[in-house]
């Protein structure tokens, strides 16, 4: 099985590369790439932003010329810490049930 991300969810992708910092949806495009290896197409960018911006987890900034910069809200990184520990759990069972093998 090659490797693989431990998750495709764009939403969690686009929570993780917003909690380095404020971006705009090409920024955060190139930051999913290097950080999980995967290419979200911009359909799926922007549905992904439109989801989050409607929970109120991220927020538009204003805009940069024809950019459009986002950025965690609190409720944005209290949800990604959540996601995030529920994935480190899993993590840690699977990497204890392989050490036993």
């Amino acid at each position: 099985m090659p490797d693989r991300p431990i998750t495709s969810d764009p939403g969690l992708l686009l929570l993780i590369s917003l909690a380095g910092g404020p971006k705009h949806g090409h920024a955060m495009l190139l930051d999913v790439a290097s950080f999980a290896g995967m290419r979200l197409g911009p359909g799926t960018l922007y549905g992904a932003l439109a989801r989050l911006e409607q929970d109120c987890l991220i927020e538009a900034m204003a805009r940069n010329g024809r950019r459009q910069p986002y950025r965690l809200t609190a409720a944005g990184m209290d949800a990604l810490r959540r996601r995030l520990g529920g994935l480190a759990a899993a993590v840690e069972t699977g990497l204890a049930r392989v050490a036993t093998r």
